[in-house]
């Protein structure tokens, strides 16, 4: 005599309440965490923000953010105000760290949509940096970056990040030895119009001593990762050229 959990049918059904019952509960862990991962990636990226100004606890080589627990007093100490640049205007919000770049981004395919850029001036033993966060792309998905400079675009500091570059090889835009090179770097050339940093392979500068270049040497092994970090920087922070060229005059 056939049992009934041998038909097809019941297997079905189980399998449909399984599912109902494990989706209803991924749906329910994920709502009862939304809160903790928003809190956690406004942390990370006041992280990012602090670290680019030189607000971290690196190491002879090693980039560290400071501590989780520390950043809400490091952000409210040295983060003075907080910027939006819409088109020609220019306002004053201190929740402009909580817009999403890849949101930005993708806004402007509507032609009447003026991006919003963030802009975040902070004060580090009485000298003032200017950061920006960045994005873009890299060989096998998103990069992502933060840039403080002072009024002249003069690099002071740099966090490069990504979400899949080749471990070893794109992957290291994140490790010291590149992103301090940086360090010193003019975004603007000698006529004072906007050029941006190129990531060269044939830069013929090791040490990095040249910074009126407009280029810093590229990691061994990842043109298309450093090519898409170049054009990251040219295409993010050109728009901010005439914000500080203004700041000049």
């Amino acid at each position: 005599m056939e049992k009934k959990t041998d038909k097809n049918s019941y297997t079905i059904i189980f399998a449909i309440i399984m599912v109902i019952i494990v989706g209803g509960l991924l749906a329910l862990t994920a709502s009862s965490l939304k809160g903790k991962i928003t809190a956690n990636k406004e942390i990370e990226k006041k992280q990012n923000i602090l670290y680019a100004m030189g607000i971290n606890e690196n190491d002879a080589s090693n980039a560290k953010f400071i501590t989780k627990d520390k950043v809400a007093v490091a952000f409210t100490k040295y983060i003075k105000k907080q910027l939006i640049i819409q088109g020609d205007d220019v306002k004053a919000d201190d929740k402009a760290y909580l817009i999403d770049i890849k949101k930005e981004q993708a806004a402007i395919k509507n032609a009447n949509y003026k991006r919003r850029f963030p802009l975040f001036l902070g004060k580090k033993e009485g000298k003032i940096s200017y950061i920006v966060p960045i994005r873009g792309k890299g060989l096998w998905d998103a990069i992502w970056g933060f840039v403080s400079m002072d009024k002249n675009m003069v690099v002071q500091g740099v966090y490069f990040d990504h979400k899949g570059e080749t471990a070893g090889l794109g992957a290291n835009i994140n490790q010291r030895f590149f992103m301090d090179d940086f360090i010193g770097e003019h975004l603007l050339d000698k006529n004072n119009k906007f050029k941006g940093i190129a990531v060269s392979k044939s830069n013929n500068d090791p040490k990095n001593n040249d910074k009126l270049d407009n280029e810093v040497d590229a990691i061994a092994g990842s043109t298309i990762t450093g090519d898409g970090l170049a054009a990251m920087i040219y295409s993010e922070l050109a728009p901010y050229a005439s914000y500080f060229i203004a700041l000049k005059n």
